[in-house]
């Protein structure tokens, strides 16, 4: 089975209060860092990013794909829009850029429990998070669909299509602390999973 990984990288990062793709993180960049992890189970990476990202660093050299939203600042929904749309195979893990102690087996977990489903998530503390997730990517369609109609909440396609939805407590045997769902939009976030990140590597 060939598979594509999808990192989603092109928003404004208002919080972090610069690019977060190209924040330092345990000696490598978070672009970098999701590049890496994500290609660890993957057979092709594709980065979705803003047009003036792709033309610096960290970008320049990196072992990925890179397309751009066909319109800027429409949200994740038309990051994985314009991602699944570039895939060139059925089967797509999603991550966000910004979700440092993402852990691959998670993405193979959700893969093997998805059944016929078109998206496969986690629900953790009772929220689904499609940003480390399994998509399908006849869905593209869909979430084009969504965009033209105003839509830009990545819950609306969870809801328009086959949803497998995944209780984290399926996960816990392979990602006891279920870091791979810390999302970091500031920089006190992303020292905080830094710290997380050292203290697992003591155990």
């Amino acid at each position: 089975m060939t598979i594509t990984g999808i990192v989603l990288c092109g928003g404004r990062s208002t919080r972090m209060g610069a690019d977060k793709a190209a924040r330092p993180f345990a000696g490598e960049t978070l672009i970098g860092r999701a590049v890496r992890v994500i290609g660890e189970v993957t057979d092709e990476v594709i980065v979705v990013a803003r047009a003036e990202q792709s033309a610096a660093p960290p970008f320049i050299g990196l072992p990925a794909r890179i397309v751009h939203d066909p319109v800027e600042d429409l949200g994740p929904l038309a990051g994985l829009a314009a991602g699944l749309a570039a895939s060139t195979t059925d089967v797509n893990f999603v991550i966000a850029c910004d979700m440092p102690l993402i852990k691959p087996a998670v993405l193979q977990r959700l893969w093997d429990l998805r059944d016929d489903a078109d998206i496969c998530v986690a629900v953790v503390d009772g929220q689904a998070s499609p940003l480390c997730a399994v998509y399908r990517s006849h869905v593209a369609g869909v979430a084009h669909e969504l965009l033209a109609a105003g839509e830009r909440r990545v819950m609306a396609l969870l809801d328009r299509v086959q949803t497998k939805r995944v209780d984290a407590a399926a996960l816990r045997d392979i990602d006891p602390n279920l870091d791979s769902f810390l999302s970091c939009n500031t920089p006190d976030e992303l020292q905080t999973a830094e710290q997380l990140l050292a203290r697992r590597a003591e155990l």
